[in-house]
């Protein structure tokens, strides 16, 4: 995150244990939309950068988002919220577009905390009619799909399970059903006055029962509650002895039966300090029992919040551990059994994809021009400010 001015608030519990936490133990958004260096021969792309620093290559023949080949990726920014961005659509609902989830019958689900609001787009960027709001004064961050029957929530007495879950930065759990109320979601936990700050969150709907994890970046824990939103004490606790002083929760997704979580340092002015080698990533089992530390700090993350595993059709990069940072943008690649850093995703030209204020990565369901190899991100740019959903498809 840069120094400029931050468009979420602060909760005044996060400036507090922020402190705390630390003493128990960091650009500019200026300037016009600038033609970006030329392609390679061959790619048949047209690139520019747009005024937060996200490059967009667009192709210059045919309807498709991927390239003419070369081994590397493309990206595109499909909405903003703003035309000063070259995405292809503009919502004013997307602003700091934080958590991404894919209706596996459906379209991509986004949790945009700027303006407490869940919107819906397919894989070309166009969006949907459905608008959720979320409980006054919530700042959306994780978002899950539930698919089973648990997750029930009640209001004006009528009942039905929540196919999609809300964390919010006022330590806040929100849940919307359809059946419930079509167009807003509501607060089931509420644990805004112990000071908790949920950044983001996790499900597991597999055996030994159905529960929610969700990263609290100032108390330093994960939070996990039942299928009926009951909290529940894990075996392990999500507890690593030896992490690093300063470290918490700031990202967690599950991937097959594991829990993986990233770390970032909190900081009571910027919310999360940013710099080389700030972030680590560990691994639990669904239980909290810690299994590995998967990649330690001091390497390439820098405030590292997306997570997402490769499929086997992703080009050099398949079956890859991918992990993205909010500090500087970048999306970086691990072999995932050894945390050994692999390469940071690229453009054809070999520079670094860069998408400012990085937050969310997931690939497609194969629906609604949404390819299972295609990864699809969420941002917010422009020290929170503004936001974007765009893609990257193999060039």
């Amino acid at each position: 995150m840069s120094t400029s001015t931050i468009n979420r608030p602060l909760p005044l519990a996060f400036v507090i244990a922020a402190s705390a936490l630390l003493a128990a133990c960091g650009g500019s958004d200026s300037g016009g939309m600038t033609a970006a260096p030329t392609p390679p021969a061959g790619s048949g792309q047209t690139c520019t950068t747009d005024i937060y620093g996200t490059r967009t290559c667009t192709p210059t023949t045919g309807t498709g988002f991927g390239g003419a080949g070369g081994g590397n990726y493309v990206a595109n920014a499909l909405v903003s919220d703003t035309a000063a961005t070259n995405a292809l659509h503009h919502d004013a609902n997307l602003v700091n577009a934080w958590g991404l989830v894919f209706n596996p019958q459906g379209f991509s689900w986004i949790a945009n905390a700027g303006t407490g609001t869940s919107t819906l787009y397919d894989g070309n960027g166009v969006a949907q009619s459905l608008v959720v709001t979320l409980p006054t004064g919530t700042d959306a961050s994780g978002i899950v799909f539930n698919g089973t029957t648990d997750f029930s929530i009640t209001e004006a007495g009528v009942s039905g399970a929540a196919p999609f879950i809300f964390a919010t930065l006022q330590g806040q759990i929100a849940a919307w059903a359809p059946n419930v109320d079509g167009t807003h979601a509501f607060t089931i936990v509420d644990n805004s006055t112990s000071g908790a700050v949920y950044t983001g969150l996790a499900i597991d709907t597999g055996t030994g029962g159905d529960m929610i994890y969700a990263a609290d970046f100032v108390k330093g824990t994960v939070d996990v509650f039942s299928g009926a939103f009951a909290p529940v004490t894990t075996a392990g606790g999500f507890v690593d002895s030896t992490l690093p002083t300063g470290y918490a929760p700031f990202g967690i997704q599950q991937i097959g039966d594991k829990i993986y979580v990233t770390y970032a340092q909190p900081d009571p002015v910027t919310h999360e300090k940013t710099g080389a080698g700030l972030g680590l990533v560990d691994v639990f089992d669904k239980q909290g029992n810690l299994l590995s530390h998967l990649i330690p700090a001091g390497g390439a993350l820098n405030a590292p919040w997306g997570l997402a595993m490769a499929p086997a059709n992703f080009g050099k990069f398949s079956s890859m551990l991918l992990v993205g940072n909010f500090g500087d943008g970048k999306i970086n690649v691990y072999d995932p059994t050894t945390g050994a850093f692999v390469a940071t995703v690229s453009n054809n030209d070999g520079s670094a994809i860069v998408v400012p204020g990085l937050w969310a990565l997931q690939f497609g369901n194969d629906l609604n021009s949404q390819p299972s190899n295609t990864l699809f991100y969420t941002a917010g740019p422009g020290a929170e400010a503004h936001g974007l959903y765009g893609r990257i498809d193999m060039n």
